[in-house]
């Protein structure tokens, strides 16, 4: 499209987004200056992105210069103070008032009015159109800084002079409170920022959904993953934190080469969604979602993974574009009546991205407490101090520094006092609303989405809040002892032992993996059923004929998503295990099938109904046994199901399954038999199997073992009970337990040289190298191939073997 008047860009009033791209941010501001690079070079490629429209900085300082505002602005200005909450309101309420109260120079009303008429006539649209009308100022969204909501947006905007207007007002949120505070704190200079307005099309998000998603996680800075937050109606809920949408995790790397690998979908309560209000002199309005749609997630599969496919699009055009990697922060919406998607929207990423590579910083609680309120986690930190519920805006003249602050929810107005907070606490809100975005970019942990933390947190009371336990943030009461651990991670030594590492908890995935090592040694399945699942797989199975009635209601609101139980299960443990086998990519994860005693099992929900009662269940029906057993090999084969869905659907095929408590050869040939029933069958599609050594029978049997599996891995634990006759659960014999025992050490040595000899992998992932350095050294010393450590090991053991390697 030609530039009307054919002026040069540099002195032009409008410039239409396919007339822009990234080199012109200083003209159109960082918003639309992206908006344009992704209609020019992002479209071709199926990326859809709405057209329209911006005013120029050109133009928004041609309005300055000609009423004399500067002047009067800066004398306004001239005695601000940022700390004084009064001060800042009263300048910046002013400053407000003189611009609003000047009109537009009549050449730049008659450009934004005939740019409006165009754009409806470009929509098919005789009536007017409705449009979005959104501030981008030129220092917005630059790599380094984030402006994000620091200017007014005003959506369902119709009508020439509505739109004139509502520019007009966007002007004028130069000089929010909020940006005054956030230009004066970051060393930008009031008038060094010129303010760009983007008119585009709205998008039917309202009859729909929306949201916003990263092409990075957004807590560990995990890069390989997509995190898409969703929630009915305009977006403008879910960038406020007003709802707690969905929030789904796709893996990039093989999305990339045509999987389908969505690691997590979490169900939000999303209670409203804003729509248009055609009445009553409103542009949107906020209603309540039906209960009906609330239990069901906002958009299908095939839409999660299209986004996620843009937001690798974005991304790599973006890090091309500079250079570097660049991770994007991407607003969406999906319009209700074509049923298309579109990108709104896209800033580059500015907390995770900016962090130093070379330093991994740990905290760690050191005490507990009752908790008192739970949410999701923002920032892997632990913060603590007295709580402040404050629940409007016009009170955070009360708040301290070093306080908590506790609320429903922030927006930018917040801000001028979120910087002196320990810790923030909402009601409301996911991991991709305003709290968590400038709790991130602050540096202090957050949790939101706690649903009634304002009615369970006290002001004045002392708190600890805890973002360093998973995704699952908690509120302690009390001030709770905690460490800041710090290691360089620079010049680590290269050992030719591979060093793995123990990944229990698939919430802790993605910031494991940030810590070197050679991938995961042991990842056990029943933590991800005793925690995420909860159920037994045979309640599920048979959940009709269940007897246990409570059992059956707390299954039944597991599952409550699910016609099927057994797919509960399968996509629960799929999830799981995929988002452990992402965050190694594509390094080794070794996935235990289930090793529960009976007892255990029996402890799951409906559980006692299956399982049988037995004197010592240390050794009795658990591991291999089950899995060919006519008692449980259809539960068996659930697990098979979710093992096939991350190595096929998901392309993860580093996952190698490993067998537990594996008494015979001819035992781990039956269960080689089930699981090829089941979809997996060894050498396929390079499937290799391992078994856990931890049985003398696996020892000295480890030549016939070696014909039937591809690898070892020790179980010390197992291992050394056996060995030495006694009940590592035994408080009596407690005593005689140690891994370094010299009859255990012989098992050890024996079943390295065996494996050796047969060609076969051999490491271990059980306790005793993470407790014992020395015991370390002696496995190094025997020629083992891999030690997996508990995750506060591995740096240590890796320094402690550098001898041993050398």
């Amino acid at each position: 499209m030609e530039q009307s008047r054919n002026v040069p860009k540099e002195e032009a009033l409008i410039l239409w987004f396919e007339e822009v791209g990234i080199a012109d941010i200083p003209l159109v501001g960082g918003k639309n200056a992206s908006l344009g690079e992704m209609i020019r070079q992002l479209q071709p490629k199926g990326v859809n992105v709405p057209n329209g429209f911006a005013t120029t900085a050109y133009a928004f300082r041609h309005f300055i210069e000609k009423a004399g505002l500067e002047i009067k602005l800066r004398e306004l200005l001239a005695d601000l103070d940022i700390e004084d909450m009064n001060n800042l309101r009263d300048r910046g309420r002013m400053a407000r008032a003189l611009v609003l109260s000047t009109p537009f120079p009549e050449d730049l009303q008659m450009a934004i009015a005939m740019s409006y008429r165009k754009l409806c006539t470009m929509y098919g649209s005789e009536e007017d159109t409705d449009v979005a009308v959104r501030s981008s100022a030129t220092a917005e969204d630059l790599p380094d800084a984030s402006f994000a909501g620091q200017q007014e947006t005003y959506l369902n905007v119709y009508g020439t002079n509505e739109v004139v207007d509502a520019c007009h007002r966007c002007f004028a949120s130069l000089f929010t409170d909020r940006a005054i505070s956030y230009r004066t704190i970051n060393g930008f200079d009031h008038f060094d920022i010129a303010l760009s307005v983007g008119v585009q099309k709205m998008v039917r998000s309202d009859m729909a959904a929306s949201g916003v998603m990263f092409s990075i996680d957004t807590e560990t800075g995990f890069k390989n993953a997509a995190l898409i937050t969703t929630a009915y109606g305009l977006g403008e809920n879910v960038v406020q934190g007003a709802v707690n949408p969905d929030e789904y995790f796709v893996f990039k790397p093989t999305l990339k080469q045509g999987f389908r690998p969505i690691l997590e979908k979490r169900l939000g309560t999303k209670e409203i969604k804003m729509v248009y209000d055609l009445g009553g002199g409103k542009l949107t309005k906020n209603i309540s979602v039906p209960m009906s749609e609330r239990v069901k997630f906002a958009i299908t599969d095939d839409e999660i993974l299209k986004l996620a496919e843009w937001a690798c699009i974005i991304e790599d055009h973006y890090s091309a574009v500079r250079g570097k990697l660049s991770p994007m922060d991407i607003e969406w919406a999906k319009d209700g009546k074509t049923g298309e998607l579109f990108i709104v929207q896209a800033r580059p990423e500015t907390v995770q991205s900016q962090k130093a590579g070379n330093i991994l910083k740990n905290y760690k609680l050191n005490g507990s407490s009752n908790i008192l309120i739970t949410g999701r986690a923002v920032g892997e930190m632990i913060g603590q101090g007295e709580a402040n519920v404050i629940l409007e805006v016009h009170n955070i003249d009360d708040f301290q520094a070093g306080q908590v602050l506790v609320t429903n929810k922030t927006d930018p107005d917040w801000e001028p006092i979120m910087k002196k907070a320990s810790a923030i606490v909402t009601n409301q809100g996911g991991r991709t609303c305003h709290a968590a975005i400038i709790a991130r970019e602050m540096g202090i942990p957050a949790i939101v989405g706690c649903g009634n933390a304002t009615g369970m947190l006290k002001t004045g009371q002392e708190v600890t809040i805890s973002c360093a336990e998973g995704e699952e943030g908690k509120v302690y009461e009390g001030l709770v002892p905690f460490e800041i651990l710090e290691t360089s991670l620079d010049n680590l030594p290269q050992l030719t032992t591979k060093i793995l590492m123990n990944v229990g908890n698939p919430e802790e995935a993605f910031g494991l993996s940030a810590i070197p090592c050679d991938g995961v040694g042991l990842a056990r399945m029943e933590f991800i059923i005793a925690n995420h699942i909860k159920a037994h797989p045979l309640a599920l199975m048979h959940f009709d004929t269940l007897e246990d009635k409570a059992a059956k209601w707390e299954i039944s609101q597991l599952t409550a998503l699910y016609e099927n139980k057994s797919d509960f299960f399968v996509d629960k443990l799929a999830h799981g295990i995929g988002t452990i086998a992402a965050a190694f990519y594509p390094k080794p994860v070794v996935v235990r099938m289930s090793d529960f005693k009976s007892n255990e099992y029996a402890n799951l929900l409906g559980g006692r109904a299956f399982e049988p009662v037995e004197e010592n269940p240390m050794i009795g029906w658990r591991g291999a046994s089950r899995y060919y057993d006519p008692k449980y090999r259809d539960a068996y084969a659930l697990e098979c199901q979710a093992l096939k869905r991350v190595r096929d659907d998901m392309g993860l095929t580093n996952v190698i399954p490993m067998i537990p408590f594996c008494r015979t050869p001819e035992e781990g040939r039956r269960v080689l038999a089930e699981m090829e029933k089941n979809g997996l069958k060894r050498g396929e599609n390079g499937l290799e199997v391992y078994v856990m050594c931890e049985i003398p029978s696996n020892v000295i049997l480890a030549d016939e073992f070696s014909q039937v599996f591809d690898g070892f891995s020790i179980g010390s634990n197992d291992l050394t009970q056996l060995t030495l006759g006694l009940d590592r659960d035994s408080s009596l014999v407690a005593h005689i337990f140690d891994e370094r025992n010299e009859a255990v050490k012989s098992m050890v040595r024996l079943v390295i040289q065996k494996a050796k000899a047969n060609h076969r992998k051999i490491g271990i992932c059980g306790q005793a190298p993470s407790d014992y350095p020395e015991f370390a050294k002696f496995l190094v010393e025997q020629g083992i191939d891999s030690i997996s450590l508990n995750p506060d090991s591995v740096l240590k053991t890796m320094l402690a073997l550098v001898p041993c390697n050398e």
